[in-house]
């Protein structure tokens, strides 16, 4: 599970960084995310909550579900497809990789993993509105690329993290997400960058 993690993760990167805009925006994101992830001990709340149903490994295993499932092209292309399209496609394609990485995480981890799924559907479903009621063209394609290398490097880490080669983590990164959202909305308001 953890060389699929880093594959995967590195994959992401490998194949989106060509594509980006702004190659410095990956680097101030992961620093500010970590920062902000850091301060607010994301990675030791969720280690505390998941020490309370058993071992440690599980949070290492949700974690690097949750981030496999919901970070990538697919999961939010998606979603923004069938609420401006009604084209199901890449929902359905997502929905079927996504069944495949649960059944595989299941067998490694247990029904612990049943409890991805209403995160999964909070995040697509999320996109889904947004892109339906509010702005689907907010979700660009050089958006999509810098959320993807972002995506890439946290799936990389829980990869390291899951091989016991280094242990970075990842949930304090989770805020770094948030920083290439928040730059495309300033750039967008005020056509800065």
């Amino acid at each position: 599970m953890g060389l699929s993690a880093l594959g995967i993760g590195l994959e992401n990167v490998i194949s989106n960084m060509p594509k980006s805009k702004y190659p410095v925006l990956f680097i101030v994101s992961l620093a500010l995310g970590v920062i902000i992830g850091t301060w607010l001990d994301i990675d030791g709340h969720f280690n505390q909550l998941v020490c309370k149903f058993g071992q440690s490994e599980i949070g290492k295993g949700l974690a690097t579900e949750i981030l496999l499932c919901c970070i990538g092209a697919l999961s939010i292309v998606g979603p923004v497809m069938a609420a401006v399209k009604g084209d199901y496609t890449m929902l359905y394609t997502n929905a079927t990789l996504d069944f495949v990485t649960s059944m595989v995480f299941g067998a490694s981890f247990g029904w612990i993993m049943l409890l991805v799924a209403p995160v999964l559907f909070c995040w697509q479903g999320m996109i889904y509105v947004i892109a339906k009621f509010l702005s689907a063209s907010f979700f660009s394609g050089p958006l999509i690329t810098e959320i993807s290398i972002v995506g890439g490097f946290l799936i990389a880490c829980t990869g390291l993290a899951l091989l016991k080669i280094k242990d970075l983590k990842a949930l304090n990164f989770l805020p770094s997400l948030l920083v290439p959202i928040v730059f495309f909305i300033i750039h967008d308001l005020t056509g800065f960058f």
